[in-house]
């Protein structure tokens, strides 16, 4: 009697160790009834039906990592790159991924590779090294949607590096020069053109202050010849009005002032050295002496007048 009671406590420990299942957070386990998929246990404390049920699959439920291998890829310009990457993805249905699909990561590595060969063997070269983002958006798309039915989330999909050819990152480096090169000609040029444009308008404004200065000075020069002019017609209209009355001052100011001019010239000549002349000074200091005596009538009919 003793020995079938400690066989039925046995009995009962092994069930309950048996039928009682423990979930860690994050990951949720799968439960088979003969083989055939009845519920999904959530993190925590589940009961099961010994030997009847049984744990199918063990899924993560949280966001997970896969690496893409390096894989060479033939671009529409036929150039050969070789192209590597990172997949993040979650499984949001347990029962999908673990019975809709056979060897769940095999199978999404193999889908985001086949589909980073079929998007940039659609692209030239110069597309798939500027417009990175333009590629995981597109991979994205593709691979979610076809890991939907698998109850996985593909969240983000990214190239993690592209590398071309040893000869042809050459290329790309010299042809890199040659517009670095052509930049730097026609920033020079620009700025000999430049200063081209400053100097002849600098060029410019000084002609034309020289030619409003030379203006100025020719409009002073005609003012100062016609005061002179005006002056000289009084000058003459007085002497010749003295000779109409008879007085012979006015004719020893001519002569006096023709006498002047003449050795004037005389001494300005460039090729006169030495002048050997009589000179009667007499003549000249009387011909003074009229024209101030002409100036002082003058004064003494503005006076009466």
């Amino acid at each position: 009697m003793d020995i079938f009671v400690v066989a039925l406590v046995v009995l009962a420990v092994v069930v309950v160790v048996l039928g009682v299942k423990r979930v860690p957070q994050g990951m949720e386990y799968t439960v088979e009834r003969f083989g055939r998929y009845t519920r999904t246990l959530r993190p925590g404390l589940n009961l099961i039906v010994p030997v009847i049920d049984q744990i199918g699959h063990r899924q993560n439920m949280m966001e997970q990592v896969l690496d893409v291998p390096s894989q060479e890829v033939i671009t529409r310009d036929n150039a050969m790159v070789t192209v590597d990457g990172v997949v993040f993805f979650q499984v949001l249905d347990a029962a999908k991924a673990s019975y809709e699909v056979n060897d769940l990561y095999r199978a999404i590595l193999n889908l985001t590779m086949t589909n980073i060969r079929t998007v940039m063997g659609s692209m030239d070269l110069d597309e798939l090294l500027s417009q990175r983002d333009h590629i995981n958006a597109r991979l994205l798309s593709v691979v979610d949607d076809a890991t939907t039915p698998w109850g996985v989330k593909v969240t983000r999909i990214e190239i993690k590096d592209i590398a071309p050819p040893k000869d042809l990152v050459d290329a790309m480096a010299r042809q890199m020069k040659a517009e670095r090169d052509k930049r730097a000609a026609i920033l020079e040029a620009e700025g000999l053109r430049q200063a081209e444009i400053l100097k002849a308008e600098g060029e410019k404004q000084s002609a034309i202050l020289t030619a409003e200065g030379e203006k100025e000075a020719a409009f002073r020069e005609a003012e100062a010849r016609e005061r002179l002019a005006e002056a000289e017609a009084r000058a003459t209209a007085m002497v010749s009005q003295a000779i109409a009355q008879g007085d012979i001052n006015a004719i020893n100011y001519f002569v006096a002032q023709k006498y002047t001019e003449a050795l004037q010239a005389i001494a300005s000549a460039e090729n006169q050295k030495v002048i050997m002349m009589p000179l009667e000074a007499a003549n000249l200091i009387g011909s003074v002496a009229g024209i101030a005596e002409i100036a002082r009538q003058a004064g003494q009919k503005g006076d009466a007048q």
